[in-house]
């Protein structure tokens, strides 16, 4: 075996081993875990079955559900558009799908990084994604993220939001780090966590100006999302400020900056989603290392409950 033929298979072998470790730190469900029956019509959830793009009817979520042949490691979906964060191969680097309804893939952006967080605007117009460079935790030191913005009207890309100037600070702290983007309904603002000295703060930015604010009166605030109404916005917050402690699904009140812890009490690291304005939906990893979605009421009363078994990554398809 020649030199140059060991450097490939090893590489392969190597790559192949990244894909499997990320797969299995996923919760992936086994291949028959989500019998594939199409849903009809009516409202529906888009969910992520053992990684493979999935629906079900809102009307009974944890019944049979349709499964696609299209992959991925994250994904979300709003007004026809798809996001994929298609995982990495052997001899594979990840990237970016942009898909219509029809699964038509319009635009794919090569990336570098674990896939973590994504999100389409109401409109279907604008698509954020959130990779771990470093790291593969929020909850440990060192972590860095890569957060991009994609305008599929214009082209408009931006590949990492530290090319956008942050309002009050003169010099961009060395430590900052972005995630979690979340648009409103103008496709030209959003919200997203950024970090620096210890801190979380809300921040505010302008997709047009690229331009960001951090809200400093919001402290420990990640993986925001806003409520189809536009008034609130589900995240998660590390108990007592310590990630190591786990985190608390709350909901912040944009007017009166009032905040609801919501009934469930367990640690969840995902970005939650609102199925809708009163319902707010997140992924648990179960013991055996499978996903569930859960939902809670997003008032801060009730109790949690499993919305679709053995799946993750929901969002609403009207």
């Amino acid at each position: 075996m020649n030199k140059r033929l060991l450097i490939t298979l090893t590489a392969a072998v190597l790559l192949g081993g990244v894909a499997v470790g990320y797969t299995a730190l996923s919760g992936a469900a086994p291949e028959n875990a989500a019998r594939s029956v199409a849903t009809g019509a009516g409202p529906r959830l888009m969910v992520l079955s053992n990684g493979k793009l999935s629906t079900v009817s809102l009307a009974d979520p944890a019944g049979s559900r349709e499964v696609t042949a299209q992959s991925c490691d994250r994904a979300y979906s709003a007004a026809g558009t798809i996001s994929c964060l298609r995982p990495v191969g052997a001899l594979k680097a990840g990237e970016l799908a942009v898909l219509d309804s029809d699964l038509k893939e319009l635009r794919t952006v090569p990336l570098t990084g674990f896939p973590n967080r994504t999100r389409v605007s109401a409109s279907g117009r604008m698509v954020a994604w959130t990779l771990f460079v470093d790291g593969h935790s929020y909850a440990a030191n060192g972590f860095s993220t890569s957060t991009g913005i994609l305008d599929t009207k214009t082209g408009a890309l931006v590949t990492s939001l530290e090319e956008f100037e942050v309002e009050g600070m003169p010099q961009r702290p060395v430590d900052t780090n972005y995630w979690g983007v979340t648009f409103t309904a103008d496709d030209n603002r959003f919200y997203a966590t950024m970090s620096t000295g210890g801190h979380r703060y809300l921040l505010e930015g302008d997709f047009a100006a690229r331009k960001i604010k951090p809200l400093t009166d919001t402290d420990n605030v990640e993986c925001p999302s806003l409520s189809p109404d536009g008034t609130r916005i589900a995240y998660k917050k590390a108990v007592g400020g310590d990630p190591q402690k786990g985190w608390r699904v709350s909901v912040l009140d944009l007017a009166t900056r009032r905040i609801t812890e919501l009934a469930e009490t367990r640690s969840v690291d995902d970005q939650p989603a609102w199925v809708d304005n009163n319902t707010v939906a997140y992924g648990i990893q179960r013991d055996d290392g499978l996903n569930d979605v859960w939902s809670v009421p997003a008032d801060g009363t009730g109790t949690p409950a499993v919305l679709v078994p053995e799946a993750n990554s929901p969002a609403p398809v009207n």
